[in-house]
This record gives C-alpha cells, structure tokens and sequence, in this order.
C-alpha cells in the first residue's frame, strides 16, 4: 500500500506545473470528439479549438515579454555586481575612485568617488534605497539567482507552450479532415440516391 502512494506522488511530482496553462488533449478518437456536448457541428469544434488555440498566442505573447525583461534585466544586475565588487576592493584605499557614469543616453560624466562602504541601489518605481556594499551585494546576488531561476522556468513554459500550439493545430486538421470525409461521403450517397 505504502508504495503504490509512493509511487502515485512520484508520477503527480514529475508532471510540472506550467504556469496555469492547460493542456491541449490530443483527440485521438475524433468521432468520439464530435459525439461530445458543445460539438454539434465541425464549425463548432474549429471554432472551440481555434479560440483555444488564440488563447495559448496570448500566453506566448505575455511570456515573450517576460523573458525579454529578464534578459535584458540579467545583464544589469552582473555589471551592477561586478561594480560592487570593484567598489570593496577600493573600500580599504584613501585615493578616491575616478569613474563615468551614464548621465543619459549616450552621455557619460566623469566623477571622482571617495572610499565608501555605503551604496544606493535602484530598486524601480522611483525608489532608490542605501545599502552596506555586502548587504547590497547579498541582495544583487539573490536577485539574480532569482531572476535566472525565473528565465529557465519561463524559457520551459514556452516550450510546454509551442508542444500545446502543435497539438491544437493537429486537432484543428483533424476536426477538418474528417468534415471533409464526412461532407464526401454524404455527396457520394446523396448522387448514388438520384442515380
């Protein structure tokens, strides 16, 4: 008894979670399909699963830009670190640090820096809050370990995504194939019937 749960979590652990998207179920049998509720006519069924098929475009669409705001957020926490850990190697010297920092858009401007152990990060929505250089560097770290973390999990998403577009799309040619059948076969009987 003992191992069939053990077995039964095994199997419920190793299928992941895809961010709520559903899973397309691949219709095997597509008689049985039409005979179902909601699938009175082909039509129907293409309508049903096209509007699935538009919904799993959306959660692309929205999972795309995620992972675009990852990327492009990864590489600013790194350079960010990387300056952290330049700044404690400095920490312990009298000479100040020169540097250029981005002003604007392609507008640099030099400054002189003094030994410091405090920085100010910006955190986004116009908050900007002061650190200790470790407790900063803690916080950059975990950061992007959680971005990364996030990045991999979103980067399987879409790709539980692409098998659900294929499968839909192989539903969808399906439901029309076999219309077409259906369609043929009733104009083959209905010219045998005037014949």
């Amino acid at each position: 008894m003992a191992t069939t749960i053990d077995n039964s979590n095994a199997a419920q652990g190793s299928k992941k979670k895809h961010l709520g998207i559903p899973e397309a179920v691949f219709v095997e049998d597509v008689d049985s399909y039409m005979k179902q509720p909601g699938n009175e006519s082909a039509d129907a069924a293409l309508r049903k699963l096209d509007e699935q098929y538009q919904k799993y475009k959306y959660m692309e669409l929205n999972l795309s830009q995620k992972k675009l705001r990852l990327k492009s957020q990864i590489p600013q926490i790194k350079q960010t670190l990387e300056i952290l850990r330049h700044m404690q190697k400095k920490k312990e010297s009298t000479d100040p640090m020169e540097t250029h920092f981005l002003l604007a858009d392609n507008v640099y401007c030099k400054a002189s820096v003094p030994p410091t152990d405090k920085v100010c990060l910006w955190l986004g929505a116009n908050v900007m809050l002061e650190y200790d250089i470790d407790e900063a560097q803690a916080l950059l770290e975990k950061n992007l370990s959680t971005a990364s973390r996030n990045l991999e999990t979103l980067e399987d998403d879409l790709d539980f995504l692409r098998d659900q577009f294929t499968t839909t799309e192989v539903n969808m040619a399906r439901v029309y194939n076999w219309d077409v059948k259906r369609r043929s076969k009733e104009n083959l009987l209905k010219s045998q019937e005037k014949s």
